[in-house]
């Protein structure tokens, strides 16, 4: 058994693919097929259930992948490890966020970053929860940017800011002469929110369950009266924008607007206000503490910067 064999065993069960796995291995796919075949038969057991049209793990190799990705993960810590006094911040750190949190993160985020560990390139993405899981799970992420609750085994969470949320209405919307609103205000309301799936719309419907009857609430006419075809914040805040309803916004995206006062509006919730706790993931084995150290240090101070700018928007609002 080799770490060749095991890196095999391990790209190929993310790609389900012969070809692919190569490809990202960088060898032939014979030379790929020939190693997990023979790593099979020194376990004894198939890892794999080939067809002609798809390749399935078996039970008994998802435990034994798994494994391996520690194994692999392990070795990388060995080998920086080994190389004492080498310097966490120089290599590349691949970062994930949320699509309702990356856009409103990172203009901030990269620059802290680039000051604090300039030699530290970050590659960033964004995705949604579920794809970030697996991307961090599988090493291609080495730490994730996402809202709590988050739970994966072996991986650890650290909250790094607690975002309120606000709404966003259009500026001569009636809601707009009062000072603070409540979901049951909102319940009554044309309401625009992201489509089912997307995590911020669950925290929303969570966090503020007189808008779950609103959701399923039906119109004279036999139609949704709840608009919910916005498929990303920045789509919706344009919706608002148009007149079709409001809507419900993390604080950082509703302050990113780039319209005229004249045409958006936003206010806070009256207490108790919804919020998220942002946190941020990482493997337990992944060898660069300094780094994770030096991200999450960025995060929060941007954060800081952030708050300060969102705050008169919000008083403003009044």
């Amino acid at each position: 058994m080799t770490l060749t064999e095991l890196r095999y065993v391990v790209t190929l069960a993310r790609e389900k693919h012969f070809g692919r796995a190569a490809e990202r291995c960088h060898v032939s796919q014979p030379t790929l097929s020939v190693a997990v075949k023979k790593l099979e038969e020194e376990l004894g057991i198939p890892l794999f259930e080939r067809s002609k049209s798809n390749i399935r793990v078996t039970e008994t190799g998802q435990r034994i992948i798994e494994q391996a990705q520690r194994v692999l993960d392990q070795v990388g810590q060995i080998r920086d490890m080994a190389q004492d006094g080498k310097n966490q911040l120089n290599s590349p750190l691949k970062v994930g966020a949320i699509y309702t949190i990356g856009p409103y993160l990172f203009p901030h985020l990269l620059p802290q970053l680039r000051r604090a560990a300039p030699e530290m390139a970050l590659y960033i993405e964004e995705d949604y929860t579920a794809s970030l899981r697996q991307k961090l799970r599988h090493s291609e992420l080495d730490a994730i940017i996402i809202a709590l609750p988050f739970d994966e085994p072996e991986v650890v969470t650290l909250p790094l800011y607690d975002e309120p949320f606000v709404v966003l209405l259009p500026a001569n919307h009636p809601l707009t002469r009062e000072d603070r609103l409540t979901p049951e205000q909102l319940a009554r309301e044309q309401l625009l929110l992201l489509g089912p799936g997307h995590c911020f719309r669950d925290q929303v419907l969570e966090s503020c369950p007189p808008l779950v009857a609103a959701v399923t609430r039906q119109s004279t006419t036999d139609k949704p009266a709840l608009v919910t075809e916005g498929s990303s914040l920045e789509t919706i805040r344009h919706m608002v924008a148009s007149g079709l309803g409001i809507t419900v916004l993390p604080l950082s995206a509703a302050t990113a607007m780039q319209y005229n006062e004249d045409i958006l509006a936003v206010r806070p919730f009256a207490a108790p206000v919804p919020y998220r706790t942002v946190a941020l993931a990482w493997r337990v084995t992944f060898p660069r503490p300094k780094a994770i150290d030096m991200l999450s240090l960025a995060a929060s101070q941007c954060r800081v910067i952030e708050k300060a700018r969102e705050e008169p928007a919000v008083a403003g609002a009044g």
